[in-house]
């Protein structure tokens, strides 16, 4: 049982971290596509339009990566985890089919348009259904973040004979974590679709140093990220604040806080020995933790002695640290970037730009570490245990699926990120 459990988790969480790949570069390159688009038809600069024909392949190719990824997933929550929608489906199950009713259908509708209706069209409807198109991305992270944040933090639900139900649907979507996490993805997603377009932008700057469309999103990415990474990092102070609030053992696992206790140092680096309840090797700042997390260098922080459960440190810990130092670095990088570009176009920051083309997705990925092995042991936070939910499917099944999954993932990632290369060191046609 505890075999089957682990794979069950480690296959989902291939699954969906695959998936939410494409989902942050096309809600984010779905804006972005947006004012490529309504610049040129304000200036009929030709160097747009090439622009925005070639980000236009890259979209239409992400959304189908999203999409095939996304069914996959979907059927696991019958094949290993019918606990889940037996328990909470009432609530799951609704949302997800919002999100296929409303915003899929409007982005599949719509952009059929942008690929094969520019000729055959007006500039103004096509416009308006390259901009339909990014509603329709940003209302599918809304039903999806709907539902896993009432998973982080469920309110407006009721039960009745036995059966969970949503007393509330407003309660249950707008749920206390929701307003945060929806922010905090939708930043993650311009950010990293900024650095895609600049760094894919570089990459061809480095084949062909006179292409003015390539020039154009090189500048255009680097100025967007770097007033992004900003925005990310007072969203994700806020929701912080939150976590805290409503997540404490999460955030004591993140810091690795063993002990209950004020002004809790902030650990930058260390190894958590969970054995021993200590950090081993720690790099800390006196009061630092107790300061960001609660404003208060003297408040009282709970430590992971202070609850029955607790997800595991380790993964929670370096996931989180991952995630800011990828972060930090965007910023540097994406502030230098814009004062540099300002007179000149020097190789070395092509070559910077060129190497963090997928940085979005390890400070992505390693932010849904946090999240979701953060709420550990629970599935849903205090209503059903990950243990509860998982099927009947032995260890020996799911191991052989899960090496399907991933030599087919390998090969559907390799081949995606070198024909978006190819695209891209081909330049705008």
């Amino acid at each position: 049982m505890e075999e089957a459990l682990l794979l069950a988790r480690v296959q989902f969480g291939l699954n969906i971290a695959f998936h939410i790949l494409f989902p942050t570069i096309t809600i984010g390159l779905a804006w972005l596509l947006v004012v490529f688009r309504v610049r040129y038809e304000r200036t009929r600069d030709p160097a747009w339009l090439g622009t925005y024909k070639l980000w236009v392949k890259v979209f239409a190719l992400t959304f189908a990566m999203g999409v095939v990824s996304g069914i996959t997933m979907s059927f696991q929550f019958g094949t290993n985890w019918p606990g889940y929608m037996n328990k909470v489906g009432n609530v799951a199950g609704p949302l997800l089919a919002y999100e296929v009713l409303t915003a899929f259908f409007l982005e599949a509708t719509f952009l059929g348009v942008m690929l094969f209706g520019m000729n055959r069209v007006s500039g103004r409807v096509h416009v308006a259904s390259t901009i339909i198109v990014a509603a329709g991305t940003t209302l599918s992270a809304f039903w999806i973040l709907a539902l896993n944040s009432w998973m982080q933090t469920p309110t407006g639900h009721v039960i009745e004979n036995g059966v969970l139900i949503a007393g509330s649907w407003l309660a249950v979507i707008f749920n206390p974590s929701f307003p945060y996490r929806l922010t905090h993805m939708l930043l993650a997603s311009g950010i990293t679709a900024s650095f895609l377009v600049a760094g894919l932008s570089a990459w061809r700057l480095l084949k062909a140093p006179n292409d003015p469309s390539a020039a154009k999103t090189l500048r255009f990415g680097v100025h967007i990220a770097a007033v992004l990474v900003p925005l990310q990092i007072f969203v994700g102070d806020l929701h912080g604040l939150n976590t805290l609030k409503h997540q404490p053992a999460k955030v004591a696992a993140l810091e690795a806080l063993w002990k209950t206790e004020r002004g809790a140092a902030l650990t930058l680096f260390g190894i958590p020995n969970e054995k021993e309840k200590r950090t081993d090797y720690a790099v800390m700042i006196p009061k630092g933790a107790a300061l960001i997390l609660a404003h208060d260098a003297d408040a009282e922080l709970k430590g992971l002695d202070a609850f029955k459960d607790h997800p595991p440190v380790a993964p929670v810990f370096f996931a989180f640290r991952i995630m800011v130092g990828v972060g930090v670095l965007m910023l540097a990088l994406s502030w230098v970037g814009s004062w540099v570009l300002r007179k000149k176009t020097p190789r070395w920051l092509l070559w910077c730009f060129a190497a963090f083309t997928f940085s979005g997705w390890v400070a992505t990925l390693a932010g849904w570490m946090v999240t979701e092995i953060g709420r550990q042991p629970w599935l849903v936070q205090g209503i059903l245990r990950t243990a509860d939910a998982v099927g009947d499917a032995s260890g020996a099944e799911i191991g052989a699926s899960l090496t399907g999954y991933i030599l087919t993932y390998a090969a559907l990632l390799l081949s995606y990120m070198v024909v978006i290369t190819h695209l891209s060191g081909k330049g705008a046609q």
